[in-house]
């Protein structure tokens, strides 16, 4: 079978929804299917087949993007009205315009990884192809939240429909849409009337073995002597809730000084929490590693796992840690509550409430009977539920479904 993996973010980038398409590939390659993976490049000055080397420069297609978005404008008046609809609305139409012309028509099924490439693919894909998305969390909410909250949009309200509606029509768009967690099937549900029989509820899978075998590849850092280990990891922005854990950690000094903060990852954020870090003088404690390949060492490591989310879907942070048997502190935000069950696979702290989260953490730092309890419970959790050949056995059957329905609906 010819498979498409399309994105409408970067690829290659940072980031677990590149981790699971890869991990998709060399799965599906190894049992003899053809995979390609398309994307935006990080510029947003192409859109490539990444692993093809086959690409559509946005500057050698100016005049049909010009004449395409001027339609869009008149059929959607608002793009004149907002930065942010005109941004992603000129954004979804270069998109459209290069994978056209990248020729996606001779694949047997496009797996599209986001309501926006979703939504792209389907206004232009052959009625004979059929599509399935893997949606990896809410882009709506996300965005919403940006422009009302962090940017202060003057005219938030328009792009808030605007999304709203790019979030429906992306679930919509293909046979069936994948989304990890039962938390946000009742988002796409509830708030954007998607059919309860075009969704399916399936968690990720993991390469578990290569994950192990990467634990024990050591590194030239040594942890702390005498002191307990926390460690996050992941992109540092204000959604991750890597404020809360600085405030938090600065509570918890005045309680228990017994231990070091490792934060692994970087981001646009990483500057303004590395101020906090020195407001608060915590630089002794806390230290910034930025992005590093010897994670699985790092969490071998680690006494405590902490990812205090303000929203999140389904992080492979957390499968890592779980993995890696940590015990793990999170958010009840979004899909986490359903990865860890408070008290017998790790501890939930109440979203955005450092208080309540450097409780927790004080109650991991003198309890080491819990912490090793937690720990031990959730690997053997783990190590049955995040099998990834249990899920790619799931993922193509739902291909095998989605080509049914299509030639039901669509037949030749």
């Amino acid at each position: 079978m010819k498979i498409l993996l399309a994105t409408f973010w970067a690829v290659p980038h940072v980031g677990g929804v590149w981790n699971y398409m890869m991990q998709l590939r060399d799965r599906y390659e190894q049992q003899g299917h053809q995979v390609d993976l398309m994307g935006f490049n990080e510029g947003n000055t192409i859109v490539h087949i990444w692993n093809q080397q086959r690409k559509v420069e946005k500057n050698a297609i100016e005049d049909e993007i010009e004449t395409e978005f001027a339609n869009r404008k008149k059929q959607l008046p608002v793009i004149q009205q907002d930065p942010y609809v005109r941004y992603y609305e000129l954004h979804r139409c270069i998109y459209e315009i290069a994978a056209r012309k990248l020729d996606i028509t001779h694949y047997d099924l496009i797996h599209t990884q986001d309501v926006i490439s979703s939504a792209c693919i389907n206004r232009i894909r052959p009625r004979t192809i059929p599509q399935v998305s893997s949606i990896h969390g809410s882009a709506a909410e996300e965005l919403k939240d940006a422009v009302t909250r962090i940017f202060k949009s003057p005219t938030a309200e328009i792009a808030c429909r605007y999304f709203d509606e790019m979030e429906r029509e992306g679930a919509m768009a293909a046979e069936y849409t994948i989304v990890a967690n039962h938390w946000l099937k009742r988002i796409f549900m509830k708030e954007y009337q998607v059919p309860k029989n075009k969704l399916r509820v399936l968690h990720y899978g993991y390469d578990i073995d290569s994950f192990i075998r990467k634990m024990a590849i050591k590194s030239e850092i040594d942890r702390p002597v005498d002191q307990k280990l926390i460690l996050f990891t992941g992109r540092i922005i204000e959604k991750k809730g890597v404020y809360d854990l600085v405030e938090a950690l600065h509570l918890l000094k005045k309680k228990n000084d017994n231990w070091i903060c490792w934060i692994v990852g970087d981001g646009p954020d990483r500057n303004n929490v590395q101020e906090k870090v020195k407001q608060y003088d915590l630089q002794e404690e806390i230290h910034f590693f930025g992005n590093r390949q010897d994670i699985p060492y790092l969490l071998s490591l680690a006494d405590i796992y902490v990812l205090p989310s303000q929203l999140d879907n389904q992080p492979l942070s957390i499968i890592e840690a779980q993995l890696a048997g940590k015990a793990i502190i999170t958010s009840d935000a979004g899909g986490l509550p359903e990865m860890v069950k408070d008290g017998k696979t790790g501890l939930i702290a109440n979203t955005g409430n450092p208080q309540h989260l450097c409780e927790q953490l004080k109650r991991l730092l003198e309890d080491s009977l819990l912490t090793e309890h937690l720990g031990k419970n959730v690997k053997e959790w783990a190590l049955k539920h995040w099998r990834m050949d249990k899920a790619i056995k799931k993922v193509f059957r739902i291909y095998q479904e989605a080509i049914k329905k299509r030639a039901h609906t669509h037949p030749e």
